[in-house]
């Protein structure tokens, strides 16, 4: 039973991380897409933008990790 709750918990980690991260890139490519229609020079930033929140699920993978061989 515990290796089934280490499991969920790793499972959790990531998958949480994974749905939040899509949220947040949902928001922030539509506001993105509105921005660069209406000027073209800020792409570089939307793009810096739209990167930021992987980092999220980064992070879930690495608790994740931490969580299986801890």
């Amino acid at each position: 039973m515990e290796k089934a709750l280490i499991a969920l918990a790793a499972a959790l980690a990531v998958g949480l991380s994974a749905l939040a991260t899509g949220w947040a890139q949902s928001k922030i490519g539509a506001a993105g897409a509105g921005v660069i229609a209406e000027k073209p020079e800020s792409a570089g930033t939307v793009i810096i933008l739209l990167a930021i929140p992987e980092t999220l699920v980064i992070l879930g993978f690495v608790v994740a990790i931490l969580i299986l061989f801890l």
